[in-house]
């Protein structure tokens, strides 16, 4: 969507929020109504995607049409105030799961948004390692044997695969394993096999011109943006377009933390 490459820091905008067809805590007339009165100009609803797998977090494939008629209805309501986008947050789960897929692409969106929130444990299962740190800790034991290269290599790995495949228009938070990986094992991110990892992947994203997303979800909680502060003047300077997310799962924070993002792009092209 040609739109995002060309939005500007001074426009009020997301791309990237949750609602009641996924994991959000708030319905998506809740979330339209919020954009309004914060003088959004451009909102985009992007709920996780369906996936063959339990996942408490993600659409129904039976809940994805009403989803679309619902933007229609959002835009019907409110489109002379803000203009609304059905976009969705598209699970790669490998070669034959991820936006690049035949569905996914017939799907009438705006735009599409690849992430990975799930790795196959050394049995071939899919775990969900983008949760709760909590959880995490407990999935390294259960699922993974406490192997730490195991899991950052194969996530940088599926990431690397999904932006090789296609499919999407934005990657989302691309270096976001870092928060659970730091808290099984502190200055993690300053090991030099985890920054090789991360560097392999950063050098595809400018190497295909992807759409990276700042997103700003965790700045409150965690002190944390994604990608990290250290990544971005090496997108900056290879002219990889940049855009400012929320993340939202409630509508009390669909700006929350974006000035932050934007000082910083600000601060690096100066």
């Amino acid at each position: 969507m040609d739109i995002i490459k060309t939005i500007g820091s001074e426009t009020k905008y997301t791309f990237h929020s949750h609602t009641q067809f996924c994991d959000g805590r708030a319905s998506m007339e809740e979330f339209a109504q919020a954009a309004v009165k914060a003088g959004f100009r451009h909102y985009g609803f992007s709920p996780h995607s369906p996936v063959p797998i339990a996942s408490p977090c993600n659409m129904s494939l039976e809940s994805v049409d009403a989803y679309l008629r619902e933007v229609d209805a959002i835009r019907q309501r409110y489109g002379d105030k803000v203009n609304f986008y059905a976009g969705m947050e598209i699970d790669y789960l490998g070669s034959d799961w991820g936006p690049s897929q035949e569905y996914f692409q017939s799907l009438a969106l705006d735009y599409r948004i690849g992430s990975v929130h799930f790795i196959p444990d050394k049995r071939g299962e899919m775990i969900d390692i983008d949760g709760k740190a909590e959880r995490f800790l407990i999935n390294m034991s259960t699922h993974f044997d406490n192997d730490i290269h195991y899991v950052v290599e194969t996530f940088y790995n599926e990431s690397c695969a999904m932006v090789e495949a296609g499919g999407f228009d934005i990657i989302g938070h691309f270096d976001k394993i870092a928060q659970n990986a730091s808290a099984f094992r502190p200055e993690i991110e300053q090991e030099q096999w985890y920054q090789n990892l991360v560097g392999q992947l950063i050098r595809l994203i400018c190497d295909k011109k992807i759409i990276v997303e700042i997103n700003t979800k965790s700045k409150v909680a965690h002190d944390r943006i994604f990608p990290s502060e250290r990544y971005l003047k090496t997108l900056v300077d290879a002219g990889v377009p940049i855009i400012v997310n929320s993340d939202a799962h409630e509508p009390a924070l669909i700006d929350a933390s974006r000035q932050y993002a934007f000082d910083v792009l600000k601060a690096l092209k100066s």
